[in-house]
């Protein structure tokens, strides 16, 4: 893991008391958002995948006096029943629960399409029946491929050149088909080589860091 140090998102007026439900929230990333969203006063409950280890994931890095204003739930977003729940009483969701890592998903594609695919759909039903307001789908640069020119932008084609990146895609156009089909609001955010505290040694940038420190 990265060293910990003081970091903090901000977001402008308008979090404060909002229902908002975090997936993935023991992440690198879920679990900067979380702090930051409690930090604007938002009323965060916290999903995290379950695991015999009954751990937080990266959420047990967080000050005391962010633990202790979040609700943390443990499940499984393949569970529809689970998700349904998770949403109910939820203003936002910001969903960034996946399974990650281009590796293993040449050896795993089933599971990447259960996690980010089926859990992508779970999600989005649960937010429209529960009348969510906005979902904000967590995505990946991955979409793209490799670049066909540059900069990439949103025009760019997309390209699954692994199966966790054809997961992506077909979670992001899941995630577009309920905006069309029935009108949730959606937002599709695509991060390009995030880093920070707390994130994994593995990833590109701090495999660099650690190279040009040694």
């Amino acid at each position: 893991m990265i060293a910990e140090e003081p970091f903090q998102w901000r977001f402008t007026n308008g979090y404060q008391g909002v229902r908002v439900l975090v997936t993935g929230a023991g992440g690198f990333i879920g679990s900067h958002l979380v702090e930051a969203l409690v930090a604007a006063g938002a009323r965060v409950r916290a999903l995290i995948r379950y695991t015999s280890r009954a751990d937080a994931g990266n959420l047990e890095f967080l000050p005391a006096r962010f633990r202790d204003k979040i609700e943390v739930i443990r499940g499984n977003l393949c569970d529809a029943s689970f998700m349904l729940e998770a949403c109910a009483g939820q203003e936002m969701v910001f969903h960034l629960g996946a399974l990650i890592g281009i590796p293993y998903s040449y050896q795993a594609a089933s599971d990447y399409v259960a996690t980010n695919v089926v859990g992508m759909v779970n999600v989005l039903e649960a937010a429209r029946r529960c009348g969510v307001k906005r979902v904000v789908q967590t995505s990946t640069s991955e979409t793209y491929g490799t670049a066909q020119y540059r900069p990439i932008d949103e025009k760019h084609p997309m390209v699954a050149q692994s199966p966790y990146a054809a997961s992506k895609i077909a979670a992001d156009k899941m995630a577009e088909s309920y905006y069309r089909s029935f009108g949730l609001p959606v937002v599709i955010v695509r991060p390009f080589n995030t880093f920070g505290p707390r994130q994994s040694a593995r990833a590109v940038i701090p495999t660099i860091l650690s190279q040009l420190l040694s």
